[in-house]
């Protein structure tokens, strides 16, 4: 590993909470859009509880919010990931309903909302990182140690117990 290498992954964690913050900050501001009109008007006119619009811009609203803290981030980030799949393939290429529209999000102007999927599917595979409240929650139940740095949420915490030896699918047919 080269140096720069070394000096960045010291702070992947950081990194990640910091893209993880601003994420959810700025989906939060699109849910805002659509469901309160602040920081500025949507586009369309959005009735309260109209269906999709409304709904949708409550979901980012909700996510982008718990997001940012990092309060339940990975089924947060799932569940956010999951709405921009279907934004993408309902509204911006839509093969099965609406008119045809180009294959190429350059075109069909899915670009932020396949950068938002993919972005927030990351998120929920890798955590929160060190700055959420999923990793305060953690410390006070003592999973992990205070001051430990944990860059996914599924990282366990060191245990000094014997490893238990798991059987695999044909181990029952050896003898």
């Amino acid at each position: 590993m080269t140096t720069f290498d070394a000096r960045l992954s010291s702070y992947s964690s950081p990194f990640l909470s910091l893209f993880r913050i601003i994420a959810g900050i700025l989906f939060a501001l699109h849910g805002s859009q659509k469901v309160f009109g602040w920081p500025v008007a949507a586009p369309v006119a959005i009735e309260a509880g109209s269906w999709p619009l409304w709904w949708a811009g409550l979901i980012e609203l909700v996510a982008g919010l718990l997001i940012a803290v990092g309060l339940f981030t990975r089924i947060a980030a799932f569940i956010a990931s999951g709405e921009m799949a279907v934004a993408y393939f309902w509204q911006h290429w839509p093969p099965l309903e609406g008119p045809p529209a180009s294959f190429w999000p350059m075109e069909n102007g899915g670009e932020v909302v396949l950068l938002y999927c993919f972005g927030f599917l990351a998120i929920a595979g890798l955590g929160a990182g060190a700055w959420s409240a999923d990793a305060r929650r953690r410390t006070r139940v003592g999973a992990a140690a205070p001051g430990r740095v944990v860059s996914g949420t599924a990282a366990p915490a060191a245990t000094t117990a014997a490893p238990v030896r798991r059987r695999g699918l044909l181990s029952r047919f050896r003898r």
